[in-house]
């Protein structure tokens, strides 16, 4: 979950500053968190040591390389050696993640994360030619054309995948559900996504989809109910929230589709962390989601009948972040019905941090809980029914999957150490058993939403309608501990 970069109660962002020189090449910048607390003694022996390998790899590595390059790869680590979510964002890449959120930037359409020095793909973007190829939640790229992803960075592999529009890419891609890799050749475009997508599904059914969270994603979705008001000619019977593979965005987006079919005041989400910029509760009042308050709210008109229209929210394991904060509100409000597959699990917050080389730094700064004090990290979210979408829900990924994840502070298994790196070369030896193979397996396109092939979808109707909801086996939800094992 990202809070955006702007001067509002729901975007308050905390400083780094004051600076140490040590020796002749390295400037640190540590923090002094806002609370008043004694300094941190520095760390002194542990800088040496960091001076030190940076002077050997000056003088003896094999090659020249430039003091900024090693700098901003230093800096790099520190960040992703924290926790999943953490990293470093050079010009460029920031870039290219404010465009995101304003809902058009180039490349490919996939929500991405690193495990184990491989690429999982975390949810592709609808719309997008990864979507429309069929790339699925938990594929695992191995291959960018001809290059291993194994020893990239991060931002190596999104900067390998970012081109110019009309430019082809071959993608490698090992599924658990296939027992030969997948080869997807995409053609790069300018992804214009749309945040909100809409219809009635039938007289008195309304169907919403939210495919992210952007800037204006509580007023694209205040519009769409009015315009399927006019259209149905009455009140609702019905109303479906599809928040899967919805892989977040920002927060106030979230607060503010809540806000929509919640009584005013509700708690939506409140977070905890340690600088006092970072502890919030954010209600749905137009002040937590919309520039310019209650002037400028967009559900004040919306009909009376959305905060007790019959409801069911759709999710899945690519729901992460803002789509669980909004199906954890209605869930824990009663207000609605959760139906589909556990979700996701990520219940951070991370705070964008320009930097003045034009850089900047997405860092972690707090856990969210839903209004009942529910954490969903590493947890996610648990439907009221469990209803599978019909494919094998091995390849599914969650966030409890990542290498240092960040702990669910209300699990009595938090403290359980990481798993160690051997123990998760597995995958890779299947990975490489997989590409090993000659011949490669066929890609499959993604099932249309809210259509009868839609397994989810159809249970949904059934449960507004009163009709039973056929389930399936409820899995039963590892906890850290178990995973770990």
């Amino acid at each position: 979950m990202q809070v955006q970069n702007k001067n509002h109660r729901f975007t308050k962002i905390s400083l780094v500053g004051s600076g140490l020189l040590l020796g002749l090449m390295l400037s640190l910048t540590y923090s002094a968190v806002a609370e008043k607390m004694t300094k941190p003694q520095l760390p002194l022996d542990d800088l040496r040591a960091f001076a030190e390998v940076f002077g050997k790899i000056k003088t003896d590595y094999v090659e020249s390389v430039e003091d900024k390059k090693l700098i901003s790869e230093a800096i790099s680590g520190m960040l992703t050696g924290l926790d999943p979510h953490s990293t470093y964002m050079d010009a460029d890449a920031f870039k290219d993640m404010q465009a995101s959120t304003q809902g058009e930037f180039g490349g490919l359409g996939i929500e991405v994360g690193m495990e184990d020095g491989l690429v999982k793909v975390v949810s592709p973007i609808e719309d997008s030619p990864a979507y429309e190829a069929g790339l699925k939640s938990g594929d695992l790229i191995v291959k960018l054309d001809d290059t291993p992803v194994k020893g990239m960075s991060l931002n190596d592999a999104v900067k390998r995948m970012r081109g110019k529009p009309d430019t082809k890419i071959e993608l490698t891609i090992i599924r658990k559900t296939e027992d030969k890799p997948l080869k997807f050749t995409l053609t790069r475009a300018i992804i214009k996504t749309k945040s909100v997508k809409y219809k009635l599904t039938e007289p008195g059914y309304a169907y919403v989809r939210v495919t992210q969270f952007q800037e204006r994603t509580g007023e694209d979705l205040a519009k769409a109910i009015k315009t399927m008001h006019d259209e149905n000619k009455g009140p609702f019977k019905g109303f479906v929230l599809d928040l899967r593979n919805d892989p977040g965005g920002l927060l106030n987006g979230a607060v503010g589709v809540a806000a929509a079919f919640l009584p005013k005041g509700e708690l939506v989400v409140y977070t905890e962390g340690r600088a006092p910029d970072s502890k919030m509760q954010l209600t749905a009042v137009p002040e937590n989601y919309v520039r310019g308050g209650a002037a400028n709210d967009y559900i004040r008109d919306l009909p009376a009948e959305m905060k007790t229209v019959p409801m069911a929210v759709l999710i899945n394991s690519g729901s992460a972040s803002a789509s669980e904060i909004v199906a954890g509100a209605l869930q824990d409000h009663k207000r609605a019905a959760v139906l589909g597959t556990q979700s996701f699990g990520k219940g951070s917050v991370q705070t964008i941090m320009p930097m003045n080389n034009g850089a900047a730094i997405k860092l972690t700064t707090a856990r969210y809980f839903t209004p009942k004090g529910r954490s969903i990290q590493a947890k996610g979210i648990v439907p009221d029914y469990i209803v599978e979408d019909g494919t094998d829900q091995s390849n599914n990924i969650h966030e409890a999957d990542l290498t240092r994840h960040l702990s669910n502070p209300k699990d009595a298994t938090a403290n359980v150490p990481a798993k160690p790196a051997s123990a998760t070369n597995g995958a890779k030896d299947a990975a490489k058993e997989k590409l090993n193979e000659k011949k490669f397996a066929e890609p499959k396109a993604p099932i249309e939403p809210a259509s009868k092939d839609d397994i989810q979808f159809m249970q949904a109707m059934n449960l507004l309608k009163g009709l039973p909801v056929v389930q399936s086996e409820a899995p039963k939800v590892k906890t850290e501990a178990e995973k770990t094992n």
